[in-house]
């Protein structure tokens, strides 16, 4: 799902040219808050985070330089990875993945997280937030069972922060250093709904099952969800598998793709398919969220009216903003092919955005979330994800979920702050049709 807004500060692995920035940034912010001295030894380790960066992953929270040279607190959209010269880190975050030099309390299977910090004159503008939200994202791209972190009372405001998450308390791991009790917080990703349901919810308008059981989704063209592969099974011969669903696509007119991700394919079949010649075009992560109880939220000003199907109005809207051109025909076959509900925020008959929420099992899984430029900035992205959630509620849904891009750090805000967690992350490998 995509929300067209700013996106603020991008969260990025660190550069060659950010490291040092980082380090300096980190014993900066540890100082400030009064948890260290300059002089200490581990103000010097905080320092030295070309060492974080050649064993362990180094992310940084970066934003525009103003053009006084100082450090910005907001930035214009950019995507992840998108380093430009004239970009500041104002944070920075170390994962350590367990055997590392920098995992202290890691078990097998687990993700630590260590040297949290934002740069004190860019604080309370969520910078936190984003290196953490990203941070668990890669521990789930990355299929660990949990992450982990050492925190002492004295942070409370990154407390705060880890209990908004989802951290627990994890009493029998805690710690003591010079006479420091250091509490150890854990955090487990929560259940997927799994390639065969989120299919469910955005049906192909037909599909082949191949001699392995994989499922080959074809839809003229409209959107990767409802014209890729799913291999949902191991192959007795990968390249004889991957032979078949070329052959589907080649007979359809349409470029070979497939869904991979840890229970599609996983490693094997994304190895595979580079080295035919595929390469990523694409990628989500899913967060879910139990759907819970009534929500609380506002109207944004705005009437927002709920159906079965999609009218030519809210088609109209999710068109006009997310795939211009689209055949409204193929568009409307592939969303009717699930039960589902269509809500539209509405100021007088005039549309200002859309959002589906479609049900398979227990679970709704919400998708073209639009909302029109000139509406924007007035909550009703927010507005129609709770509105969506209430309207699941009363069909019976438990669960929900949803897929957004892992740059789009504007929609990861929203989800997080909407109580989504990240469980699952996946790639789309295309090769494109031969040309003669």
């Amino acid at each position: 799902m995509k929300v067209a807004v700013d996106t603020g500060p991008v969260v990025r692995r660190a550069t060659p040219e950010d490291v040092d920035d980082a380090g300096a940034l980190t014993a900066e912010a540890y100082v400030a808050d009064g948890l260290l001295r300059d002089e200490d030894d581990y103000t010097a380790e905080l320092r030295d985070a070309r060492r974080r960066a050649r064993e362990a992953i180094l992310l940084v929270a970066t934003v525009p330089r103003e053009p006084d040279g100082g450090r910005a607190a907001a930035g214009a959209p950019r995507t992840e990875g998108d380093a430009r010269p004239d970009d500041v880190v104002v944070g920075t975050v170390t994962l350590a993945p367990y055997g590392t030099s920098y995992a202290e309390v890691a078990e097998p299977g687990e993700l630590e997280i260590r040297m949290l910090a934002v740069a004190p004159e860019a604080r309370g503008r969520g910078i936190a937030e984003a290196l953490m939200t990203h941070a668990l994202r890669h521990a789930v791209a990355e299929g660990a069972r949990r992450v982990v972190l050492s925190t002492s009372d004295a942070m409370r405001a990154a407390q705060r922060l880890y209990d908004r998450l989802g951290f627990v308390h994890d009493e029998p791991r805690d710690w003591s250093h010079h006479g420091l009790c250091i509490r150890v917080r854990t955090w487990t990703p929560p259940d997927a709904p799994g390639a065969v349901v989120e299919a469910a919810t955005w049906p192909a308008l037909r599909t082949t099952v191949t001699s392995d059981g994989w499922r080959v989704g074809e839809s003229g063209g409209l959107t990767r969800r409802a014209n890729s592969a799913l291999p949902l099974t191991r192959a007795a011969d990968l390249g004889a598998a991957v032979d078949e669903v070329e052959a589907v696509y080649r007979a359809a007119g349409l470029p070979s793709t497939f869904r991979v991700g840890p229970t599609t394919g996983g490693p094997a079949l994304h190895d595979a398919l580079l080295a035919r010649g595929y390469a990523p075009v694409s990628g989500a992560d899913v967060l879910v969220r139990d759907v819970g109880g009534p929500s609380e939220h506002t109207s944004g000003g705005v009437d927002v009216r709920v159906s079965a199907h999609p009218d030519d109005a809210w088609l109209a809207a999710w068109i006009g903003v997310k795939s211009a051109g689209a055949d409204v025909g193929t568009a409307r076959a592939i969303l009717d092919g699930s039960p589902g509900n269509y809500l539209t925020a509405l100021d007088g008959s005039r549309p200002l955005g859309v959002v589906r929420a479609a049900f398979a099992e227990d679970w709704v899984g919400l998708s073209c979330l639009v909302v029109v430029p000139e509406a924007r900035r007035r909550g009703l992205a927010r507005t129609l994800t709770l509105r969506a959630l209430d309207a699941a509620r009363t069909r019976g849904a438990r669960r929900a979920f949803l897929q957004v891009e892992p740059h789009n750090t504007a929609a990861a805000r929203l989800y997080t702050g909407l109580g989504f967690a990240p469980a699952d992350r996946y790639l789309y490998l295309e090769r494109a049709l031969p040309t003669s």
